[in-house]
């Protein structure tokens, strides 16, 4: 049954939303996977909080306009799905790249990261960018590392001289 324009504006605008909204974006063929695959991957998908869209190749051409992702409309060919990280930028990109592992029918187009076309081969890397948790993290760490350093030089030369002490302490009693 064919979409009325009504319908296909509200699929356009729809994905625009989530396109305006998100922070990467996959465009991979699903040629030869089964119902069972594509639900499993959907399912993982919800999991990781990244949408996962199927849509008409000419409306998804549409809804990328004017947002970070226009750069995949070359790569909108053939049986497509998109898949948007909504909160990390890795995360579409985990989800794809460990089901492919399992699923070799799944063969990764293209990616876009901050307006920037990605090869598919770029998906490993995209991939290993960390959680928000995880950048958290490292800044704080990187943060705190000075503070500790400073505290450790301070505090070094009072732990020589008590270093001393117990030296000259332990050759007088021998």
């Amino acid at each position: 049954m064919p979409l009325s324009i009504d319908d296909k504006r509200a699929i356009v605008a729809n994905v625009n939303e989530v396109a305006r909204r998100a922070h990467s974006a996959i465009v991979a063929e699903f040629r030869g996977l089964s119902v069972t695959d594509v639900t499993e991957l959907r399912q993982k998908a919800r999991t990781e909080n990244v949408s996962l869209r199927v849509v008409k190749n000419t409306l998804a051409r549409r809804a990328v306009l004017k947002t970070d992702f226009e750069c995949l409309q070359g790569a909108l060919v053939g049986p497509v799905f998109l898949a948007f990280s909504m909160n990390e930028p890795g995360a579409a990109a985990r989800v794809i790249s460990d089901f492919a592992k399992s699923h070799e029918k799944l063969v990764v187009k293209s990616i876009a990261l901050g307006g920037q076309l990605l090869s598919a081969s770029d998906i490993t890397q995209v991939a290993k960018l960390p959680t928000y948790s995880e950048a958290i993290s490292m800044l704080m760490s990187v943060m705190q590392a000075p503070i500790t350093q400073l505290v450790r030089t301070m505090a070094e030369p009072h732990a020589k001289l008590a270093r001393t002490i117990a030296a000259v302490r332990d050759s007088k009693s021998i």
